[in-house]
């Protein structure tokens, strides 16, 4: 996050409700995790030494109205 090493990816794989890659990670810091911290912050994942961008979400990352299921 911002540029320093914070938590690790415990699972990745596809998303295909969100037609994306996800995964599932654990973050620790010398403050609270908060919702305004996670959405604010610039997150990059280390995928074999590239630094991809990435979208960090304190609630699941999901299609509750199911519209990506249906379409």
């Amino acid at each position: 996050m911002d540029g320093v090493e914070v938590g690790h990816l415990q699972i990745g794989g596809y998303g295909h409700t969100l037609g994306a890659a996800v995964g599932i990670g654990f973050v620790s810091l010398d403050e609270p995790v908060s919702p305004i911290l996670v959405q604010n912050g610039n997150w990059l994942i280390d995928v074999a030494g590239q630094a991809i961008p990435a979208s960090a979400s304190i609630k699941p990352m999901l299609d509750p109205s199911m519209e990506r299921i249906k379409s």
